[in-house]
């Protein structure tokens, strides 16, 4: 095992570690997601009618994407929080190129991501067993290509996150940038509503978000129910992980320490 292998596997274990270590955050990822789908989509589901499909069932795979797209871009405070503390100095003095370290952090951000997603899944199989959320029926066929879909999306965006974190010096330029970035990518996602029912001037800007594509393939692996075909989908997220991956690295080759 050459030295970029160990140096990839170790930042991967070290982002792992952390993750476990901050309680809080797993919590907060879990509870938060659950509250949208329980409060949000119970009360919205009470007055929003969808043909053939239960609300809180139908925003299931649109709150997974919100948990995906919210823990994915905020990790990349973690290499303006490296660059403080600087850990990235002592990394980068050893035999590890800058790609095999954006590589590590890209797995751990995204391993970090599924964990949360596996989580969710369990959360929604329970709720759907039960009967608390009518049409929701999960199986471990359907669990694996939503996170084989989930590991797409996640790797993308935690690229997204790792490129802003590159380029900023402080907490509160990374919040700001990343708000103002992930807002209009769920909202124009169809994560709450289909977006056949959009105003047309607004049409482009939901063909044109990535997260469309992810929340209308999980849609079609849990609920059978999409606007695009499932191949176009995992296609269009499979380009859009390797193009984020790619400007990701060169944005982490050119950071400054």
């Amino acid at each position: 095992m050459n030295s970029e292998i160990r140096g990839i596997l170790a930042i991967w274990y070290r982002e792992l570690k952390v993750f476990w270590r901050e309680k809080s955050r797993l919590i907060g990822s879990i509870v938060t997601p659950v509250l949208w789908l329980l409060l949000f989509g119970g009360g919205l589901g009470s007055a929003v009618s969808i043909t053939g499909v239960n609300y809180q069932a139908f925003i299931f795979p649109g709150i997974l994407a919100q948990s995906v797209l919210f823990s994915s871009v905020f990790f990349g405070i973690y290499i303006v929080w490296d660059r403080k503390i600087d850990f990235l100095k002592e990394v980068l003095v050893s035999p590890v190129s800058r790609f095999a370290i954006f590589v590590g952090k890209v797995i751990g951000g995204a391993t970090d991501s599924l964990i949360q997603s596996m989580i969710l899944l369990t959360i929604g199989w329970i709720l759907g067993s039960t009967g608390v959320i009518a049409g929701l029926h999960l199986d471990i066929f359907k669990c694996f290509f939503t996170l084989l879909l989930v590991s797409l999306t996640t790797t993308s965006l935690v690229s997204i996150g790792l490129t802003i974190g590159s380029m900023m010096d402080s907490f509160e330029g990374f919040q700001l940038i990343s708000s103002f970035l992930l807002f209009p990518l769920f909202f124009l996602s169809g994560a709450l509503f289909p977006i056949n029912k959009l105003p047309i001037w607004l049409s482009p800007f939901t063909l044109i978000n990535p997260l469309t594509y992810a929340v209308d393939g999980i849609r079609y692996i849990i609920l059978g129910v999409s606007q695009f075909h499932i191949i176009t989908d995992f296609g269009i997220m499979a380009g859009f992980a390797a193009l984020t991956v790619v400007v990701g690295a060169y944005a982490f080759e050119k950071m400054k320490l």
